[in-house]
């Protein structure tokens, strides 16, 4: 990345701006902003997160918001009511007084004698969202957002269910957010207050795994937090950005189709990262792109980025099957609607001799994975900090009903959702379908391109799953995650089906047989057409640039690069653990004196023919503070089940020093509901 060290207009920063909401609870706000701004306002960009503006996301912070600052934004980073610095208590994810107080917050920043009065919003994963659903409160001031890794469904789209299926971020993502919402304000910023604001934040503690499992369903809970359930509320213009090894970039093709808003959409290689720091690379002049949509938007100069073709995606190229991918080969192409008219859909039937175009005479396979088939799958929500994309799936196609096309004869370009219809019975009433699109190289080395998941129970409803009737013929509908995929002429096409997809979806209650009828299930590919003329107009990104980053100083080399994982089989009882070992270190953080300092462990265990064995845990510890001040929280988030049941343990306990202030166990029991 190059960095800046000179801007078109000096900047100053405010660590510690406090905003007052309507209740009398002040949020923590830290702004960089140009030094004459009271002269010559300018407008603010909002990133709004619960991750602690001061120690947390400085380092990342440190690179992107002086940047924007330095060429005429206030660059406005708040702590979320009840985390950081900020007042109050934060209960859960993106509810209604999060979404309240970010209008609050907006009409605060238009009216700040250095801000012009236009406000924009952004943020990547919980920024992402919360943009989005502030956008939809229709803030007067918001007049552009670019949310990045969100989500427009928080049931479907989110790290909680997809197709009715519990997904892993149920686990990992709830016991990262308990073990964040648990940490203290600082002292330096509060004062001596800080012990009673954080007693009551733990006394107040709420398990966010627990409130997920109670909803396991499309109820009210889901919907305030979805902007699907009503696009036409976001009148803001928006601009999506994602990355195709980043789970939440299936959100942006329907989010782009409905709008109705100004909107633009850019899909790179990337994982859940900012595009310009994000790995696998390319990376690409972010900052630049940025600058380009707020300049357009908010100070209404006339940057001749709403001309450009309204999507921007990396058409991705083979790459040999690994966990760590640093440069994804691939090219820029370009979509000026969606869906576009240009991408017509290829029907393949599933028959016994693989996919073919036409149907041959149907008959009956059946499937019944082991329970450890989607071991090689990677992380449900990829960081590119380390190992964490899917692997070789040849060991999970071998566990799978497997459907190849022949070798292809040209090469083809996939743009789009992919979508099954399948006929098929199950012997249970419960059961799920895991279907993964795959690249086959000529040596038999499997890409996962796209999955898709299907709780059977969910076929025709989110809302009201309905058992199967053992025995009883279905045509259900899977669609998979969008894709931009470009196969070499020789390679195959694989879908491969499998009752089971652990650890990234929750196993049903029994073991289930599912039998599928050949002849007449269907794949529907959707094929681009060659554009080489539209996608030569794309001008090509600059480089990365960023301001001068804040220096984090290592105290204590981390023993992974993020997460590691390793596999143990207990041969004896036939049982598989994988475990992700997550040692990040320990630095000091130089601009505000911050030691931090975390370890924890993610394990999934389960036996290949019991669904009920099945576990996850997560543990994580974290030290941080200063001389003087020094606090540490453990948790532990443990969900096992019975045919009825989740079983739910889960410790919080906390430390000042080495003295014990706080600790609590829950121990809970949440019926199943069709899941």
């Amino acid at each position: 990345m190059k960095t800046i060290t000179s801007f078109p207009r000096a900047i100053r920063e405010i660590m510690t701006e406090w905003i007052p909401m309507s209740d009398g609870t002040q949020l923590a706000a830290r702004i960089w902003l140009p030094v004459d701004a009271e002269i010559d306002p300018v407008p603010a960009v909002l990133e709004y997160l619960p991750y602690r503006r001061r120690d947390g996301t400085t380092y990342r912070d440190s690179i992107t918001q002086p940047y924007l600052a330095g060429h005429g934004y206030a660059a406005v980073r708040v702590d979320i009511r009840g985390t950081g610095d900020s007042e109050g208590l934060m209960l859960d994810e993106y509810d209604l007084p999060e979404q309240r107080d970010g209008v609050e917050v907006i009409a605060w920043l238009a009216r700040q004698n250095w801000c012009n009065g236009n406000v924009g919003m952004w943020g990547i994963s919980w920024g992402g969202f919360n943009s989005l659903q502030v956008a939809a409160l229709r803030p007067p001031a918001l007049k552009a957002i670019m949310p990045m890794g969100f989500t427009h469904d928080r049931y479907n789209g989110d790290c909680h269910y997809m197709g009715g299926c519990m997904i892993e971020g149920n686990t990992s993502w709830g016991g990262t957010l308990f073990a964040g919402s648990s940490r203290p304000p600082d002292p330096a910023v509060v004062g001596e207050r800080w012990r009673d604001m954080w007693l009551a934040r733990l006394e107040n503690a709420t398990l966010p795994v627990e409130i997920w499992l109670r909803h396991q369903r499309r109820d009210d809970y889901w919907k305030p937090g979805s902007v699907c359930e009503d696009y036409a509320r976001i009148s803001a213009a928006v601009y999506a950005v994602s990355g195709w090894q980043d789970s939440y970039s299936r959100n942006v093709f329907p989010l782009i189709e409905h709008l109705r808003s100004p909107k633009k959409a850019l899909i790179g290689p990337w994982a859940h990262g900012w595009p310009h720091m994000a790995r696998p690379g390319p990376v690409i002049g972010f900052m630049q792109e940025a600058l380009r949509w707020w300049d357009h938007w908010l100070k209404g100069i006339d940057t001749g980025i709403m001309d450009e073709p309204m999507l921007r995606l990396w058409m991705g190229e083979w790459v040999q099957p690994a966990k760590l991918v640093a440069h994804w080969p691939g090219r820029w192409v370009a979509e000026t609607n969606w869906p576009a008219p240009g991408v017509p859909a290829t029907t393949l039937m599933l028959n016994t001799e693989g996919l073919r175009e036409l149907a041959t005479p149907s008959r009956e396979l059946t499937i019944r994975s082991p329970q450890t088939t989607g071991l090689r799958a990677g992380y449900q929500c990829s960081y590119g900090l380390g190992p964490d994309l899917s692997d070789d799936q040849r060991i999970d196609d071998a566990q799978s009903l497997c459907f190849d096309t022949l070798p292809l004869k040209h090469a083809l370009e996939l743009l789009g959702e992919a979508e099954l219809e399948l006929d098929l019975h199950c012997d249970q009433p419960q059961a799920l379908l895991a279907a993964r699109l795959c690249d086959v190289a000529p040596d038999g080395s499997s890409l996962r391109i796209s999955y898709g998941l299907l709780n059977l129970s969910h076929r025709d409803s989110e809302e009201h799953p309905e058992p199967l009737v053992p025995g009883r013929n279905y045509r259900v509908t899977i669609k998979l995650c969008g894709m931009a995929s470009a196969f070499p002429a020789g390679h195959r096409i694989r879908v491969a089906l499998s009752t089971a997809y652990w650890p990234i979806a929750w196993p049903s209650p029994v073991a289930a047989t599912v039998t599928l009828v050949t002849g007449t299930s269907v794949l529907r590919l959707p094929v681009r057409l060659p554009r080489p003329a539209l996608d030569a107009t794309l001008a090509p990104f600059g480089e990365p640039e960023g301001a001068v980053a804040t220096a984090l100083v290592e105290t204590r080399p981390r023993a992974t690069d993020r997460s590691q994982d390793r596999i143990e089989e207990h041969l004896g009882e036939g049982g598989t653990d994988l475990v992700r070992s997550r040692d990040r270190g320990a630095w000091r953080t130089t601009d505000t004196d911050v030691d931090y300092d975390a370890t924890g462990e993610l394990r999934f265990a389960i036996q290949s023919d019991d669904p009920r064995s099945a576990m996850q845990q997560m543990d994580l510890t974290t030290t941080m503070g200063r001389e003087g001040w020094m606090v540490r929280t453990e948790v532990l988030t443990r969900i096992t089940s019975t045919a009825d049941a989740f079983v739910l343990h889960a410790t919080l306990a906390a430390f000042e020093g080495e003295t014990r202030v706080f600790d609590r166990t829950w121990d809970l029991q949440i019926p199943r509901d069709n899941v």
